[in-house]
């Protein structure tokens, strides 16, 4: 039986949805922007995505439909956390061999101390530790009739033998206890359960988007205990989807949108924040920021987020628009921006003054502008009023 099992249904959705679309790998590998090495082991199961974006362009290129990348995104995030699971795995079998060369080196190095004690050499670095142990002071007679003493500057060959064994005894023998005593520790950790909801056996080790349990109301409670304006509800839609990957953006996790072990971890443990602006501060920031076009730049912005910092909006290539002005990832990277700041309302607010200013105009929101213009054209001018 295959171990990877979340990996091999992802593949087998891919697969399917390849066939239906009669691409061929160089062709479907084209539209969606990857190789197609990478495409052809994303599909054989060999790996999995770094980033749902792949996933989602490889569907689109075949011409999925909504349901379907909704099923496509539920059987990543599971591939996904099925991959962290196995690192550990691969960790602990490097870790091995590592401890295995360890004691190999450990054993020649007693075969060396071994040999030297069998042929002592007379040095002047062996003759300092004698010195020193002759230095100790005598717990018996200072002398014994009949026993000849040593010349001076060195034992014989079976006391010094008999020493050096002494101190390797003892060092071993401390060496050994120190590590009884560790293994012995009782870890209360170790056989109890973890208590908190999300790490419980009610939850699986996935929460994503189109749930709707008890598991996700403890997402949606957690991110309100952090500031998120979220509603407390259950359900996993678009609004927990934003929020989620807002807090993993802030929490410094990768931003995917999905509640795997290190988001659960982050989001009881973690000192990450989501208070932010509320929208009368920011219609009044924008105003001043944008004074030559006051009252269509909090139009642009009403439009584009509906005055939210944190809004976050995918796109269907797999990109993903940023915070007040819904920032492009394209002209985030041109502004010298990252996700983070972009969710800081200040900036968000100054990149898209500076996205205004090279044409002092709001082409870079064409749907919005367009939605603009009409409603200025359907305001009656006062030429017109008066005839």
């Amino acid at each position: 039986m295959n171990q990877y099992m979340e990996a091999e249904r992802l593949a087998a959705q891919l697969r399917a949805l390849k066939r239906r679309s009669g691409l061929s790998y160089d062709a479907l590998a084209q539209r969606a922007g990857i190789s197609r090495s990478s495409l052809h082991r994303y599909c054989a199961a060999s790996s999995v995505p770094q980033d749902y974006g792949a996933v989602h362009r490889i569907a689109t290129a075949c011409g999925a439909a909504s349901a379907e990348l909704r099923e496509l995104h539920r059987l990543w995030a599971l591939a996904d956390a099925e991959r962290e699971r196995r690192v550990p795995q691969e960790d602990t079998a490097q870790s091995d061999v590592v401890d295995k060369q360890t004691e190999a080196g450990q054993a020649e190095a007693v075969t060396v101390e071994e040999a030297a004690s069998a042929h002592p050499v007379s040095t002047a670095a062996e003759q300092e530790p004698v010195a020193a142990i002759r230095e100790l002071p005598a717990q018996g007679p200072a002398s014994v009739p009949g026993l000849q003493e040593p010349s001076p500057g060195r034992l014989p060959a079976n006391r010094r033998t008999l020493a050096l064994t002494a101190a390797a005894a003892v060092t071993v023998l401390g060496t050994v206890g120190w590590a009884v005593s560790l293994a012995s520790t009782p870890d209360d950790r170790a056989d109890k359960p973890d208590p908190r909801t999300l790490f419980s056996s009610v939850c699986s080790p996935v929460v994503s988007m189109g749930q709707h349990d008890e598991c996700v109301r403890e997402v949606q409670t957690l991110l309100e205990r952090r500031g998120a304006v979220i509603g407390v509800d259950g359900d996993f839609g678009p609004q927990t989807l934003r929020r989620v990957t807002a807090f993993q953006v802030i929490a410094g996790l990768p931003p995917n949108g999905v509640v795997t072990a290190d988001t659960k971890k982050a989001l009881y443990d973690s000192k990450a924040r989501m208070d932010t602006w509320a929208p009368e501060k920011v219609r009044q920031r924008i105003r001043v920021v944008f004074d030559e076009a006051p009252d269509d730049a909090v139009a642009i912005a009403d439009c584009q987020s509906f005055l939210d910092p944190l809004h976050i909006l995918p796109n269907t290539n797999g990109s993903r628009n940023w915070g007040l002005f819904q920032i492009s990832d394209t002209r985030l990277r041109e502004l010298g921006g990252t996700p983070l700041k972009a969710l800081d309302p200040e900036w968000n607010i100054q990149a898209a003054k500076r996205l205004w200013a090279r044409d002092h105009d709001f082409h870079d929101w064409p749907h919005c502008e367009r939605a603009l213009r009409t409603k200025a054209s359907a305001v009656p001018t006062s030429a017109s009023v008066s005839n």
